[in-house]
């Protein structure tokens, strides 16, 4: 038999009412008798729980703040959380707000339009003073916070959904060595935006494992392109013009297509290796058709699944941060690209 409110109320010595503002996550009771609550509730088998989250009694009121623009993978990060979030019960509305580029600024311009009845919010954006303030008064007006994809640790977030990037780019690297099998020679790296913690770890990550292991490998040419395809398709062509025996190219972050664009085109006497991140459409055709060699892919439908699953989570919990997990990338190759 399932516990009820004034089970609760019992165990932990409070009143209904007391019990029941802060199961409904409503005003009127302090720090400690929100704590006393929630043991409570946890230890009567109250709440709900997900992948080892406790999950809140009542429908919650979602929102996610992503620079999706023409980035494929943000386009399937959105998708994938509207439809998990659709199919949740415990999710009472879901809205995914576009950013118009990745500055604070643009940030700032979207969280304006947050609901009065959000619960929790989901957020992509670069590591800023401006951004970490931002993202303080979100907290500090009662919403839970979760930051997705890139990092950024010193906001008041309740956890941080996607990979190490670090071991991201120290995997590119180790894929690289080894691809090229010791040969010498020159790399490029093109690199979305520095301004995200993620961008920047993958490609500290990568430069370390090139001097700890392939000393023989140089990176000569490393481009930030603010994750446009057609500067990545410019300056991927410079590269190759520059250097005909260009090795191998790793693309940090988006612009995918236009390093792709550009090997094709200007068909090296010898393909370097390409390696990139995100397993999309376009991707999967460059692993097919030989361009790409491989995809570190950081799953875009767990993420959306777990940025969820975590936001509830930190609804429901009193405590202000949740155990750290990082999802697991994958190594998808021409022979192991999944089903869609």
């Amino acid at each position: 038999m399932k516990a009820t409110v004034s089970d609760i109320a019992r165990n932990c010595g409070l009143s209904t009412a007391t019990v029941d503002r802060v199961l409904n996550n409503r005003p009127g009771a302090s720090a400690a008798n929100r704590q006393r609550v929630m043991e409570a509730a946890k230890q009567l088998g109250y709440l709900p729980v997900a992948d080892q989250v406790t999950l809140p009694s009542r429908p919650a009121n979602l929102e996610f703040f992503l620079p999706i623009g023409r980035n494929a993978f943000m386009q399937d990060l959105a998708r994938h959380i509207e439809d998990y979030a659709s199919r949740l019960p415990l999710v009472a509305s879901c809205r995914i707000h576009n950013l118009a580029g990745i500055s604070p600024n643009a940030l700032q311009s979207a969280v304006e339009n947050v609901s009065l009845r959000a619960n929790g919010v989901g957020v992509i954006a670069i590591d800023h003073p401006r951004t970490r303030n931002i993202l303080r008064d979100i907290v500090e007006a009662g919403i839970r916070l979760v930051t997705l994809v890139s990092d950024i640790p010193a906001a008041p977030r309740s956890a941080y959904v996607g990979i190490d990037n670090r071991v991201a780019g120290r995997t590119a690297a180790l894929l690289m060595g080894r691809f090229l099998g010791g040969r010498k020679g020159h790399l490029a790296m093109v690199v979305g935006s520095r301004s995200y913690r993620g961008h920047e770890e993958r490609e500290m990550g990568f430069r370390s494992v090139l001097g700890e292991e392939f000393p023989n490998l140089t990176v000569t040419s490393a481009v930030e392109i603010n994750d446009e395809p057609d500067a990545s398709y410019a300056e991927t062509m410079t590269a190759l013009r520059n250097e005909p025996e260009l090795l191998g190219i790793y693309c940090v972050g988006a612009g995918r297509s236009g390093v792709a664009k550009a090997i094709r085109e200007a068909r090296p006497n010898r393909k370097p290796v390409f390696i990139c991140h995100d397993l999309t459409k376009e991707t999967r055709g460059y692993l097919v058709d030989d361009l790409a060699d491989v995809v570190i892919d950081q799953n875009a439908r767990l993420i959306a699944e777990q940025s969820v699953i975590r936001l509830l989570g930190s609804i429901a919990s009193s405590a202000p941060y949740l155990t750290r997990k990082f999802i697991e990338p994958r190594l998808i190759f021409r022979e192991n690209v999944p089903a869609q």
